[in-house]
């Protein structure tokens, strides 16, 4: 029995290797092969390989027209996001399972952008030509992006920039849906956003707010009265103070951050508490391979031993939650806090920024 047993198994590990192999080889693009554009171009943000930020071309690519129920944009503001150099490094790398395990099957970058209607297609009567609208697609590090008009696009308040609506799609939903969605955030209930500076950090401090919680940031000394300016009822210098050894109790905690074990943060949670794990880490961390599956798995068997519960999730970009957001920016309620503007051109040097841990708020990408 032992000898089949072995024999099976040896079976299978060698299907698993060529399995690999051809997987393996069979990953490839062909976006650094010279290839005539017919028709009108456009500039676009590719990555044909994985490595660091300076490996990313800005190319010529065909120019997209719109089907029946699409809508071209005009790019004039894109949001730099971490998932961006996540994927140009393919790290963790067991991501690449998925996007490409040699080089990348998809090359081109960006989700969040901000932009004006140039053309519809016939069944679309939501939008016209000169809207000005904001949403999440990916290929948004181009001069124009095709978007469905029943997907993430909605019409862009006109109080607020283009710039500041670029930084929404991924960042404050992710906020809003971690807090509402996973965290059930409650008025009255006590708050701490750690990594509160950041992108989500900043969008977190003000939706938790405006559900009427008690919101304490965590952040470095520099950023101290930026996460007060942008609502935080107490701000906690993680470079004075570890919150987690804090006489404080809390009732929600959103970890942008990754820089504490999931028992430390139990200890300041209240009874029946909540931990949502959002990400962190820089690309010369640990867990390069696995990512954030190690404290995902952790979670999953503290939740069911415990009355507190630690939850991961990746976020869903809706119309119906960029409606939500586009409203609350309309009504003065919600602002995108940005740090740098970098042209198109410098994608590389923004993806680089954004690596380094240390952006305030949002990096954006401003188009011709």
């Amino acid at each position: 029995m032992l000898k089949w047993i072995a024999r099976i198994g040896g079976g299978l590990l060698g299907l698993a290797v060529v399995a690999f192999v051809v997987a393996y080889t069979m990953s490839d693009n062909d976006c650094d092969k010279p290839v005539a554009v017919t028709g009108a171009a456009m500039k676009a943000v590719i990555h044909c390989d994985y490595g660091p930020p300076d490996i990313l071309k800005l190319s010529d690519v065909a120019k997209p027209a719109p089907d029946d129920d699409q809508v071209l944009v005009k790019v004039h503001a894109a949001g730099a996001n971490p998932a961006e150099w996540h994927l140009v490094r393919g790290k963790p790398y067991l991501v690449r399972a998925v996007m490409g395990l040699r080089r990348p099957a998809e090359t081109r970058l960006g989700t969040d952008y901000a932009g004006t209607v140039e053309a519809v297609g016939r069944n679309v009567t939501a939008f016209k030509p000169g809207d000005e609208v904001f949403g999440g697609r990916t290929g948004a590090f181009a001069q124009y992006v095709l978007a469905r008009a029943d997907r993430a696009i909605v019409p862009k308040p006109a109080n607020i920039s283009m710039e500041q609506a670029a930084g929404v799609a991924i960042a404050a939903i992710t906020a809003l849906q971690a807090l509402r969605d996973k965290g059930e955030v409650r008025a009255g209930q006590n708050v701490l956003i750690n990594g509160a500076s950041g992108g989500v950090g900043t969008f977190a401090v003000q939706l938790a707010k405006s559900f009427g919680a008690q919101v304490t940031g965590v952040a470095s000394t520099r950023n101290v009265d930026l996460v007060r300016g942008v609502g935080a009822d107490h701000v906690i210098d993680y470079t004075q103070t570890n919150f987690t050894q804090g006489e404080a109790r809390y009732d929600l905690i959103l970890d942008n951050v990754g820089n504490h074990g999931l028992l430390d943060l139990r200890r300041v949670l209240k009874a029946g508490g909540r931990v949502v794990m959002i990400g962190g880490g820089g690309p010369d961390d640990d867990g390069q391979w696995l990512g954030p599956l190690v404290d995902i798995a952790k979670g999953l068997v503290l939740s069911a031993v415990l009355d507190e519960r630690f939850l991961f999730f990746v976020a869903e970009i809706t119309k119906a939650d960029m409606a939500v957001l586009a409203e609350l920016m309309g009504e003065g309620k919600l602002t995108t806090v940005i740090d740098r503007t970098y042209p198109l051109a410098q994608t590389a040097e923004a993806l680089g920024y954004l690596e380094t841990g240390r952006a305030r708020g949002k990096v954006i990408l401003t188009v011709d």
